[in-house]
């Protein structure tokens, strides 16, 4: 679960239920992200309604902070429970990329280190 998790109502009130269901929905992101990154992430969601010619539009924004990045994903439709399943899975899609992007890192850095350890142990056991 995420710990840090801010939601914020503009012209609307984020009643229990909403924040209940923005915990479920949103709370689970830390499963997609590198483990290095689950506990320095924060969570920022604003859910605003708006009415414009007799027309409500409920929005959802969600912006991520994570280490050396920041996700950010918005959405606008009639109902706030399905703006918030979009951006959820905005999200999880921006995840993926960025936990693939840093996995690659990753394993380069730890491949050259190996080549290194590796010359260094080769060394020692020629002795």
């Amino acid at each position: 679960m995420i710990k840090k998790l801010e939601i914020t109502g503009v012209h609307i009130e984020a009643t229990e239920d909403i924040k209940d269901y923005v915990e479920k929905k949103l709370g689970r992101l830390d499963t997609y992200m590198p483990r290095h990154a689950r506990d320095s992430v924060h969570l920022e969601v604003w859910l605003k309604e708006e009415h414009a010619k007799n027309k409500k539009q409920s929005t959802a924004e969600v912006v991520m902070f994570l280490p050396g990045e920041t996700i950010t994903a918005k959405e606008t439709t009639v109902n706030i429970y399905a703006a918030i399943d979009i951006v959820e899975q905005k999200i999880k899609s921006q995840l993926r990329k960025y936990k693939s992007l840093n996995a690659d890192n990753n394993t380069k850095k730890e491949k050259k280190v190996r080549a290194f350890l590796g010359k260094i142990v080769r060394r020692n056991n020629k002795s």
